[in-house]
């Protein structure tokens, strides 16, 4: 089937995030993290697995690097991990965590590949955990420093800021349900932690402006939300408001949605106008639509998750739904209209499990038709009307993903854990074929 065909100027890139690949998570005096305390209790993370090392980036960026050269992609979302750049999330920064994202930026620009910086994914400092985290308002002061620190070092070689990646998963998975760092199981008192991590991205970007950065947005994680039946619209409603619109509605109208007023902190409404900082593109990252249905008996919160039935599944058991990519930007452009600035999809991919076979080459057609279908959706979207600037495939590499450990292989590149060795997959070369116009 033939690839859809996008402007000359169509941003293409792939992404990663720091804990994720890095390891090296007790070198160049890193600090520890949320994700380091939480891997290391016993049943938090499947069969046990740890961080320490994962892809080994720290280490082997240049060939991580030129495996990005060899796609031909124009741009690298990366993070830059906090607890690196301030060990216990405050004070001066450390020159070692400083010095290695020097190197790897630089090699970054000299490979001709724009870096795209997102200055926050998930790891937060265990000394500000420990004081709080994003439940306290302090925290956002602090990540205001730290993206100040970033802005003044970076921002002559960064093309694409991004302060927080996905605020919803932090709030929802880290807070609300237990099932990521830190683990606290609070339910819909988890909010608050929306607002401050929404406070620290306006603060952050005013930080970064103030800093000479430019070319600054957002990466949130957005799903489109089915209702199972037509008894399931306030279900949806309630939802859609929850993971899409207490995100989307402070950073792009200044309002949050009115049935979440009540778990909001005291004063939010003071706030919104440092949230709603002007930006130059919203990120979107897609995976999966959601369904929802009225809640059962017993159920403590106003609506009930339900699995979309019908579609093939990836292997971190996410419904392939590409037409959903479209239906989801279409929403976007209506819903906030001249609100809503270019967008970025600054993640949209899936994991299968990938392996090395007798010919020594990964096969991963399901990867390859999974990007095609939802390039197509991504294309008739943009025909439709909606400004969409550029793709991030998630991910470059195999990584660490989260609680599920090692399983879910989401890369472009098989990484072996044993040995480290790097094989670009079918998709990868799919892939390089399309950046390239080949």
């Amino acid at each position: 089937m033939q690839n859809p065909n996008f402007p000359p100027d169509f941003l293409w890139g792939v992404s990663t995030s720091a804990f994720q690949i890095e390891g090296a998570t007790s070198e160049g005096g890193r600090g520890p993290s949320i994700w380091d305390t939480f891997t290391a209790t016993e049943g938090k993370i499947a069969r046990g697995e740890q961080a320490n090392v994962a892809a080994d980036h720290y280490h082997r960026y240049p060939e991580d690097i030129a495996l990005m050269s060899e796609l031909g992609v124009g741009a690298y979302r990366m993070s830059i991990a906090w607890p690196r750049i301030q060990p216990d999330g405050k004070g001066a920064p450390n020159p070692e965590g400083l010095g290695f994202y020097d190197k790897l930026i630089d090699a970054v620009c000299e490979a001709g590949i724009a870096p795209a910086v997102t200055l926050y994914h998930w790891d937060t400092p265990q000394a500000v955990e420990d004081e709080g985290g994003w439940l306290s308002r302090t925290t956002a002061e602090r990540f205001a420093e730290y993206a100040h620190i970033l802005g003044e070092r970076f921002a002559d070689r960064v093309k694409l800021w991004i302060p927080l990646n996905e605020p919803m998963v932090m709030s929802i998975f880290g807070y609300g349900i237990g099932e990521y760092a830190p683990g606290q199981v609070l339910l819909l008192d988890a909010i608050p932690t929306a607002h401050h991590q929404l406070l620290a991205h306006g603060l952050a970007v005013q930080a970064l402006r103030a800093a000479g950065a430019t070319d600054v947005g957002t990466a949130n994680n957005h799903s489109p939300i089915w209702a199972v039946d037509d008894d399931a619209q306030d279900a949806a409603e309630y939802l859609d408001a929850l993971l899409n619109r207490l995100y989307a509605d402070p950073v792009l109208l200044g309002t949050y949605p009115e049935q979440l007023h009540r778990h909001l902190p005291a004063g939010f409404a003071d706030d919104l106008p440092t949230i709603a900082q002007p930006l130059d593109f919203y990120g979107i990252n897609y995976y999966e639509p959601q369904g929802v249905a009225m809640p059962g008996p017993g159920n403590p919160l106003p609506f009930e998750l339900r699995d979309i039935e019908g579609y093939p599944m990836t292997t971190n058991d996410s419904p392939i739904v590409p037409h959903a990519l479209r239906e989801l930007l279409l929403d976007f452009h209506h819903r906030y209209r001249d609100k809503l600035p270019p967008i970025q999809i600054t993640e949209n991919g899936c994991s299968f499990a990938d392996e090395v076979a007798e010919d020594s080459r990964v096969h991963d057609p399901e990867r390859i038709d999974f990007l095609h279908g939802h390039l197509v959706a991504l294309r008739e979207a943009m025909d439709a009307g909606v400004d969409v600037r550029g793709y991030f495939c998630w991910s470059l590499l195999d990584n660490f993903e989260w609680s599920k450990g090692y399983a879910p292989r989401f890369g472009l590149v098989h990484v072996d854990y044993e040995t480290l060795r790097r094989t670009p997959k079918d998709s990868f070369h799919w892939y390089r074929k399309l950046v390239r116009h080949e």
